[in-house]
């Protein structure tokens, strides 16, 4: 008989993977008795709509399809209880998945066309080994019904929609557990890859609730964090392409569900509310602070894609006592920092802005020790990626190499933000000037 499997999934920097499996075993064994070659692990990754396997590019620059199945490399096998967690006996036995940046075959989503969705990845696990245990033996189990699953991290995220009649927008939102008066409000704007409808995405498609957990909440003493979603692109100006021109048809919409947001929560600290986002929500980050120069208390734009050339000079004015933290990668093909984050933040440093930071990256590469290359070296995402190293909180320095500071103590770039409100000057600057 055909047995259940349950799973254990964790939002990555590459986004959401299935990082364990969890077996029912037929009775209680000792750890010592498995093995990480005792089952393997075969997948294929279905459509949640259609319930066929997916099929996807090769890469980029390709437009081969290739079906998205194969078998996973298991990287640890142990006995644990039915939530996964490690035991000496147990009557259950998990396995801990490898986690890979080109194939993903254990990874939640996948990009459909135009954006990121999720996919049920529907596994079946074969044991290939016996198990001895007690001069008994357990042989020719094979789990192929899902029978739930868990993701700790978005515990605690609500989906909902804005009630702006005009254009009602989805957003997840995070509320935080800390007791004080006035809490600060974090807006994260998503990429072009997280819009469309399945809202989820929005906050787990990258490490965006890295934002919500304790140790990030503990530098703001508690924080909302909103994740609003577009069905097209923040950057979509009503003609459903891409624009060159500057233009969002998001903006009043966006402003109606943040305005809502905090009438809504009426704890929400009105002096502290911080937006950023990255690639498109990048742009629309920068699109926000000109737009509404007196209403946001800071701004982190990550690889922000609003072309330097329509940001006129009375624009930079607006927003050069706006405090700003950009981060960028030189290696960045699909937003080319030369003309958009690099011309923006010189113009902003001559026009005499006191509080604005750059972090530059030379690439994207992984530090969490999971994704590695075929040699096992640390994985190297593309250059566009560097919301990965903003959303670890590992921006700490400023454009010319040195460290942001903060009256002296440097400064990671989430410490600098929860420093800043529209009612109090931060004397902030790098360590050389």
């Amino acid at each position: 008989m055909n047995r259940s499997y349950m799973t254990v999934t964790e939002v990555t920097d590459h986004g959401p993977y299935i990082t364990k499996i969890i077996l029912p075993l037929s009775r209680s064994i000792k750890s010592e008795e498995l093995s990480k070659d005792t089952f393997n692990v075969y997948v294929e990754r279905r459509s949640k709509k259609t319930g066929e396997v997916i099929q996807l590019r090769k890469d980029w620059n390709s437009v081969e399809l290739y079906p998205s199945k194969g078998y996973c490399r298991v990287t640890n096998t142990y006995t644990s209880d039915r939530e996964g967690n490690k035991t000496e006996i147990g009557s259950h036995a998990t396995l801990e998945l490898e986690c890979e940046a080109i194939y993903r075959l254990n990874s939640e989503i996948a990009f459909m066309q135009e954006h990121n969705v999720y996919v049920f990845c529907d596994f079946r696990i074969t044991q290939v080994k016996e198990i001895h245990s007690n001069n008994d033996s357990i042989s020719g189990h094979v789990y192929d019904h899902f029978g739930g699953g868990n993701m700790e991290q978005v515990k605690g995220w609500v989906n909902s929609e804005s009630s702006y009649a005009e254009m009602p927008l989805r957003f997840g939102y995070f509320s935080p557990n800390m007791s004080r008066d006035k809490h600060p409000l974090i807006i994260w704007l998503h990429g072009a890859g997280e819009g469309g409808y399945d809202t989820t995405v929005a906050y787990t498609g990258n490490n965006v609730v890295n934002l919500s957990s304790e140790k990030v909440q503990r530098i703001f003493g508690g924080a909302y964090v909103l994740a609003p979603q577009v069905p097209t692109m923040w950057m979509d100006d009503g003609s459903g392409e891409y624009t060159k021109s500057g233009n969002s048809m998001y903006v009043k919409a966006l402003k109606a569900l943040i305005d809502e947001f905090i009438n809504v929560h009426s704890n929400i600290d009105s002096n502290r509310i911080y937006i950023g986002g990255c690639s498109n929500g990048g742009f629309m980050t920068m699109r926000m602070i000109i737009d509404y120069p007196d209403f946001f208390a800071a701004a982190y734009p990550v690889c922000e894609a609003l072309y330097d050339e329509v940001i006129t000079d009375q624009n930079i004015q607006d927003i050069k006592n706006t405090p700003i933290w950009f981060t960028h990668a030189k290696n960045d093909e699909i937003v080319k920092p030369e003309i958009t984050v690099i011309p923006t933040y010189e113009r902003l440093l001559k026009a005499g802005a006191p509080n604005v930071h750059f972090s530059y990256f030379d690439k994207v590469v992984d530090t969490s020790g999971i994704f590695k290359d075929h040699e096992g070296n640390p994985f190297e995402f593309f250059g566009h990626g560097t919301w990965i190293h903003m959303l670890k909180d590992e921006c700490v320095l400023d454009y010319d190499g040195s460290p942001v500071k903060v009256n002296g103590k440097d400064v990671t770039l989430l410490q600098w933000l929860a420093l800043q409100s529209n009612q109090i000057t931060v004397q902030t600057r790098s360590s050389n000037m």
